[in-house]
């Protein structure tokens, strides 16, 4: 009985085979490590933080790798402000950001340094005032601006009454969205015109604006969840050729001329699933700097090319013209015109026409390119 009690006692006061092993395995890693460093001659950098989110990176996204990342964001972001905003299609305006509207004009004229730029133009540049023009000491040039700074405000009146015309006429649609909203390039001029009658009429207004490398600022007319800037001109010429059922070109300098020249081009080679109209406002202005018909007599169009555009010379002319073109974007919606006001006749009970496609919901409309 003794041996056997005393046998527990005998187990516990000898080291385990666990705790020799344990040693064991200590002492070869530690002759190991010493080992390493004695080999490798350095020591063990500290613990490394978290890497940064790629779409985090400032250097990245700004650099030229980022690019990609840069064009769909240009994309993307824009989409997702139209469906929030509950945008359709549109009604683009073109024309010149150096015109002033009549009230500035009769105030003081000022002709803008470049495009979009809110400085403003070289002193010699710039039109002759009353008091210049009255002592006779200006400029051919100051005479000549000074002459077609009235002429080019009633372009600028004219943009803004269509604009309002047509935003006054689309508010009466009724639709799950908005319909031919009118935008522009965002800047001043023709495109202040645009946004401004738009927004005197109650509606929604986009602006479409490009950072440039000289100062600038977006109209104040443009409904401020529309209001977009580009760093890239093709994502910006996307927006304006996709959503719009029709284009207005009033008279304007290089960047209207490629704006509109691209539209026609687009409607020429028949790149965009449906037709777009497109009204080429006021005929004595683009008569006297561009020869159309000299692109035919000279084998350089097809003379049906010339019927992708109509002319117009008054706000209600013009007016006329989109609503025929645009009514064709409403097949199934069973609307009438009043012969005589030409308004949307609807009634309270009339049903929408039921959505065929996801845009018709979630919006907005984007022209399908043609393959």
């Amino acid at each position: 009985m003794d041996e056997a009690k005393q046998k527990p006692n005998d187990v516990g006061s000898k080291p385990s085979e666990n705790d020799a092993l344990i040693e064991k395995l200590r002492d070869e890693c530690h002759d190991k490590a010493d080992a390493t460093d004695a080999v490798a001659g350095r020591i063990a950098p500290p613990p490394l933080e978290s890497a940064g989110l790629a779409y985090e990176n400032d250097d990245f996204l700004s650099g030229p790798d980022g690019r990609i990342v840069r064009i769909v964001s240009e994309y993307s972001e824009p989409l997702a402000r139209f469906r929030r905003e509950l945008i359709q299609d549109t009604v683009v305006f073109f024309g010149s950001a150096r015109f002033r509207a009549m009230d500035e004009v009769c105030e003081q004229v000022e002709l803008l340094a470049n495009t979009g730029s809110v400085a403003v133009a070289p002193e010699d540049e710039q039109p002759a005032s009353e008091e210049e023009l009255q002592q006779k000491s200006v400029s051919e040039l100051k005479r000549k601006r000074a002459a077609a700074a009235v002429e080019m405000a009633h372009y600028y009146e004219d943009a803004r009454r269509l604009a309002f015309l047509l935003t006054q006429w689309t508010m009466q649609i009724r639709s799950r969205r908005h319909r031919f909203v009118v935008t522009s390039g965002g800047g001043p001029g023709i495109m202040e015109a645009a946004n401004r009658g738009a927004y005197e009429a109650g509606g929604k207004t986009i602006g479409l604006n490009i950072k440039l490398p000289f100062e600038q600022q977006p109209n104040r007319y443009i409904t401020p969840d529309l209001n977009f800037e580009f760093h890239y001109f093709f994502m910006r010429k996307y927006w304006f050729a996709y959503l719009s059922k029709a284009l207005v070109v009033f008279p304007g300098g290089w960047g209207t001329m490629d704006e509109m020249f691209e539209l026609l081009t687009l409607a020429q080679t028949q790149k965009l699933g449906k037709p777009t109209v497109i009204v080429v406002y006021g005929r004595k202005y683009w008569d006297s700097v561009l020869n159309m018909q000299m692109f035919v007599d000279k084998g350089a169009i097809s003379p049906d090319d010339l019927d992708l555009f109509q002319w117009a010379d008054t706000p209600e002319e013009a007016m006329t013209i989109l609503k025929a073109g645009l009514v064709q974007h409403l097949q199934g919606w069973q609307l009438e015109f009043d012969e005589h006001s030409g308004e949307a006749q609807r009634g309270e009970d009339d049903e929408l026409p039921s959505a065929e496609r996801p845009e018709d919901y979630f919006g907005p409309e984007i022209k399908q390119t043609q393959r």
